[in-house]
Formats: structure tokens, sequence, C-alpha cells
């Protein structure tokens, strides 16, 4: 048995409420999905170059600067 046709026997077993609630979360986790998806194929070049330009800066050490370090202050 595939995974659509389990799901559906063990959703039918389900009280309709609960059968609702099953929908509900269903179409919850596909939305996530698909904004996840988007969030992923819309990153720019430019952005895609900046964090694999940056990717292991952040563990890093000794990268503690001072006011005296700016050349120019606003």
């Amino acid at each position: 048995m595939v995974i659509a046709e389990r799901i559906q026997a063990t959703v039918q077993r389900l009280p309709v409420s609960l059968q609702v609630e099953a929908l509900d979360y269903i179409e919850y986790l596909l939305a996530k999905w698909e904004r996840e998806a988007s969030d992923d194929s819309n990153l720019s070049a430019s952005q895609l170059s900046l964090a694999l330009a940056m990717r292991g800066m952040e563990d890093e050490e000794g990268l503690d600067y001072s006011m005296g370090d700016l050349k120019v202050v606003f």
C-alpha cells in the first residue's frame, strides 16, 4: 500500500471533526512547503554570492572593533 492510500485509510477511521483537523494540518504543511520552495528559488545572484562569501565567518574569533577603527563616523 502506498503512503497516500495508507493516509486515506487511516483518516477514514477518524470521526469527521478529526478528519477536518487532519485536512487543515495537511494544507498547512503544503503551504509551508510551497513557501519554503519559493523562498529558495527567489535568491538573487547577489544574495547567493554574499551568503557564500560570508560562509564560516561567524566562527572566526578576534573580530572585535572599536570606534577608533572607523574611518568615517556618522
